[in-house]
């Protein structure tokens, strides 16, 4: 009991009940932040999202990785169909889901501390786990923030052996067998170095796109909530809605420093000193428009995957709360 409260006279007339007060108890029960729960409705969230979003996000890769064509010569891929149907003449449905391994092996506890570090975020801006406090858009892209710094520890090694075996599709030497053996590979040419290159690039992308990735999200829920009604209550539709839209929100700002991250990853040692020179060498060679390679595929992939997302964290969630209710 705090040392400011007052104790209440037993004898005293109860206060009159509030309408609706014990519906509001249990709504705010509901929404109570509680990391640990986001981490593993997180998680399930995230195999939603690989299985739905894959094959477009190969087809980003290539798109954005393919070599600048000689002068007089045709590009690999001309677009973003194009790229679809020679990966699939090729390879086959499989090539379209090539290097999937990693990030479904990796992407529960990705997108675990993703959501962990979110409700991280909100709850250290709340007085309490069922504080009636709402938070300020801003601070819901601070919660964001923070969760890309705790998801980037897990994404950048994650992420560097998705692109090298994306890639490798078109290669006519298959240096890797599969994703164990491309990190082993990494690890084993240069220790762990190896296998966190572009961590910094993967942070910059990271940190502003997750931010405006949660806060979109969450004010994309609370515009399509009818009058009177509680966010926990939006209908599957309206979820999937919110959550495909800000992946799109999501994408629009990480893309320029995804198209960097992605060269820089799969590059051989030696090529690139740093971010600073990716930027410049991409800018020089292809212009503004070499930053938003692929924009049509990680757009197109964006919807359906962070709608399948957000969809799996909001059923997840509300499992582990009918599991674990909020006391």
């Amino acid at each position: 009991m705090s040392l400011l409260s007052v104790p209440r006279d037993p004898l005293a007339p109860a206060p009159p009940a509030v309408p609706g007060a014990p519906e509001m108890a249990q709504k705010r029960k509901a929404e109570a932040v509680s990391p640990v729960k986001n981490f593993f409705a997180g998680g399930a969230g995230g195999v939603c999202l690989i299985l739905a979003g894959q094959p477009l996000d190969t087809i980003k890769v290539n798109m954005q990785t393919q070599a600048r064509p000689l002068p007089g010569q045709a590009p690999l891929y001309k677009n973003t169909l194009d790229c679809f149907h020679k990966i699939l003449a090729q390879k086959g449905l499989r090539g379209l889901y090539k290097g999937m391994g990693a990030p479904l092996a990796g992407i529960s506890p990705v997108m675990g501390v993703t959501f962990f570090g979110y409700g991280l975020g909100k709850r250290l801006q709340l007085n309490g786990p069922n504080d009636e406090q709402r938070l300020t858009p801003s601070q819901v892209f601070a919660a964001g923030m923070l969760a890309g710094v705790c998801s980037t520890t897990i994404v950048a090694p994650v992420e560097r052996v998705k692109c090298l075996l994306q890639v490798q599709v078109h290669s006519p030497v298959v240096k890797y067998a599969g994703s164990v053996d491309c990190a082993l590979q990494l690890y084993a040419a240069r220790g762990v170095r190896g296998l966190y290159k572009g961590t910094l690039l993967t942070l910059m992308r990271d940190v502003p796109a997750t931010g405006m990735y949660f806060m979109s999200y969450e004010w994309i829920k609370e515009f399509l909530t009818p009058e009177g009604k509680s966010v926990s209550q939006l209908s599957t539709v309206r979820i999937l809605l919110a959550g495909g839209l800000a992946g799109v929100c999501n994408w629009v700002v990480a893309i320029p420093m995804d198209v960097l991250k992605s060269r820089f990853q799969i590059a051989p040692e030696g090529r690139y000193k740093g971010f600073a020179d990716v930027l410049r060498k991409v800018l020089r060679e292809e212009g503004p428009r070499g930053l938003y390679k692929g924009f049509a595929a990680a757009i197109l992939r964006a919807f359906p995957a962070n709608a399948a997302c957000f969809f799996g964290f909001e059923v997840s969630l509300k499992f582990l709360n009918w599991l674990v209710p909020v006391e």
